[in-house]
């Protein structure tokens, strides 16, 4: 089966996904030999061009029947979707037809209006960020641009990001993002509000930490399967809001772990070895305990990246 390229434009109502949509139709390098057909999920001010458009009005309109019915009736060879940012994008991956193939996602935001969309629908911008590869935030004039930096760097630290003026001058995102502690040390402590951003940079550059000895606080907790002498120690974290708080723990070996309580806070102080364990189900982060001791919980017992 031939694969279809899909090009995804997502945000918010007034964001420029329409403006670029028609600009990417007008442009012979999109569209030449191609068949084209833009799918959109929500009907803005500014009218399309001249080419073929299908409407869906709802999120239950995205099925993989439907979908593969509008490729086939305009034998389309190529797909541009604006995807209606009040949607939230599972609909669209979970039955887009297998040979649909994402070829890039761009997200679109107003900066002037991207605070008050961040502050009461954080769980739908995130949504958004998580799985773009370039962000563009237009109309940064009088904008803060360090707030929409920590912002979008809060959910991922990958996503490329341009800031726009209202003239139309482009500048690409170069702010770096230092850690809040030296990893070149070969002891690392972690402070309380910092266990977010431990998590996920060890996760990013595991082999960084390798042979280290970190020190921070977390939640034991307590698996039979994981065998005599292995626990897991960690915090819950949220990235967005209550509804995507877990537990984002680490596999912890220490040879007194029946001493210690399921739920129970401890200083966890302890070498990181990559190795592979069946918890990670692949090679990953395993903690040697030096020392284990037991301490009260945290002022902000869950973790964010803010």
């Amino acid at each position: 089966m031939k694969e279809i390229p899909v090009y995804l434009v997502t945000g918010f109502l007034e964001s420029g996904k329409t403006t670029f949509v028609n600009d990417t139709m007008r442009d012979k390098r999109f569209t030449v030999g191609e068949k084209v057909l833009v799918i959109t999920g929500e009907e803005g001010e500014e009218e399309y061009g001249d080419f073929e458009v299908e409407y869906l009005d709802s999120p239950e309109k995205l099925t993989v029947d439907r979908l593969s019915a509008l490729q086939k009736r305009h034998k389309a060879t190529k797909i541009l979707i604006e995807y209606n940012g009040m949607w939230q994008l599972a609909p669209l991956f979970e039955n887009a037809p297998e040979n649909w193939v994402i070829g890039q996602n761009i997200l679109f935001f107003d900066s002037e209006t991207f605070e008050a969309y961040n502050r009461n629908m954080r769980s739908l911008v995130v949504d958004k960020i998580q799985s773009a590869d370039l962000i563009i935030f237009n109309r940064v004039d009088d904008v803060d641009i360090m707030m929409l930096h920590k912002a979008v760097r809060g959910v991922s630290r990958n996503v490329n990001i341009i800031y726009e003026t209202k003239n139309g001058e482009t500048t690409p995102d170069e702010i770096e993002d230092p850690l809040p502690y030296d990893k070149e040390k070969s002891k690392i402590e972690i402070e309380d509000r910092d266990y977010a951003l431990f998590y996920r940079d060890l996760g990013e550059d595991m082999e960084s930490y390798d042979g280290k000895t970190v020190k921070f606080k977390a939640m034991a907790a307590k698996d039979k399967l994981l065998g005599t002498g292995t626990m897991f120690v960690g915090r819950h974290i949220m990235i967005c809001c209550e509804e995507d708080i877990e537990y984002r723990p680490l596999v912890c070996k220490y040879g007194r772990s029946d001493e210690v309580r399921n739920g129970e806070w401890v200083m966890v102080e302890a070498r990181v070895k990559l190795m592979h364990h069946k918890a990670y189900e692949s090679v990953g982060p395993v903690l040697i305990a030096n020392s284990i001791t037991k301490v009260s919980p945290p002022s902000e017992p869950v973790a964010t990246f803010y």
